[in-house]
């Protein structure tokens, strides 16, 4: 559906882009067909979208799936496309907020295949929710604005490497696929953005590697060193470790310069310290 088409059924249906909700709608088929196509799609496959908008993916996802799950947060959207049934049969949409919803109840049978035009304004807590839900996904296709994007597949000692990097790359392959423009979208957007592939099972390679570790006080590790990330380890870590002795103790044990800042250090970095700092307890606080 290009731009005047897109125009036209908005102001047919009394509909506008919502700001609160990032809604940027795709207008651009070569794009869509682009996403879908790096999905690699299954004719069995459950596969859910998140925010189908006007559908300009939904309907190549529902031609090359068994069956597609779009949730929808904006209640005009979803009346326009029950009052229209302009959605394929195999096409189950809900009016849901991706972010309150159990991702592991959608399709319990088997791990999730997601695709989605993420709206901008919800990208980050979006990433958060999939890392929760880890375990009942296969693999996840976004859109998403090319600066988060970026940081999502930074190498250590750059700008962008942060808390994000870490964290997803702690249980997921990132790959990019794709750049996208903003005259593909209506209304256009003031960035570029990015398609990026996140891969949780099978588990990666590099994942594999790190064997088992603490989540909850590796999080809170990466979490706080960034938290201050001018700051050495010695001083953006001292919440967690009451003692700089401690903590000195336990960067040396990981091989780490506890003088150096986070965006040094590795994820196997982070890994090996909070090995460290947990055979340290209780005096962690």
């Amino acid at each position: 559906m290009g731009i005047l088409k897109t125009k036209k059924l908005l102001q047919e249906e009394r509909l506008a882009p919502h700001k609160k909700l990032g809604q940027n709608f795709l207008i651009h088929k070569a794009t869509a067909l682009g996403i879908v196509e790096h999905a690699k799609l299954e004719t069995d496959d459950t596969v859910i979208e998140v925010g189908p908008g006007l559908g300009a993916l939904t309907g190549i996802l529902a031609a090359q799936a068994g069956r597609v799950i779009a949730l929808e947060a904006d209640a005009g959207i979803v009346r326009l496309h029950e009052e229209k049934k302009d959605l394929p049969e195999n096409v189950q949409l809900l009016h849901a907020d991706v972010l309150k919803t159990d991702l592991s109840e959608l399709a319990p049978e088997k791990p999730l295949k997601l695709v989605a035009n993420l709206p901008y304004s919800i990208s980050s807590p979006f990433l958060f929710h999939l890392i929760k839900h880890q375990s009942a996904i296969e693999f996840a296709v976004l859109m998403l604005q090319k600066e988060l994007a970026l940081r999502l597949i930074a190498r250590p000692g750059t700008k962008e490497y942060g808390a994000p990097t870490i964290l997803l790359a702690s249980c997921a392959q990132v790959e990019l696929l794709m750049e996208v423009g903003p005259e593909v979208f209506h209304p256009r957007p003031k960035v570029d953005s990015m398609v990026l592939r996140l891969t949780f099972q099978p588990t990666p390679p590099r994942v594999q590697a790190l064997g088992e570790f603490d989540y909850p006080l590796f999080a809170r590790l990466v979490r706080s060193a960034f938290g201050q990330r001018r700051k050495t380890l010695l001083n953006s870590l001292a919440s967690i470790l009451a003692k700089k002795e401690q903590l000195v103790r336990c960067c040396e044990e990981a091989r780490i310069n506890p003088s150096c800042r986070a965006e040094t250090l590795t994820l196997e970095d982070f890994i090996h310290l909070s090995h460290a700092v947990a055979a340290q307890e209780p005096a962690v606080s």
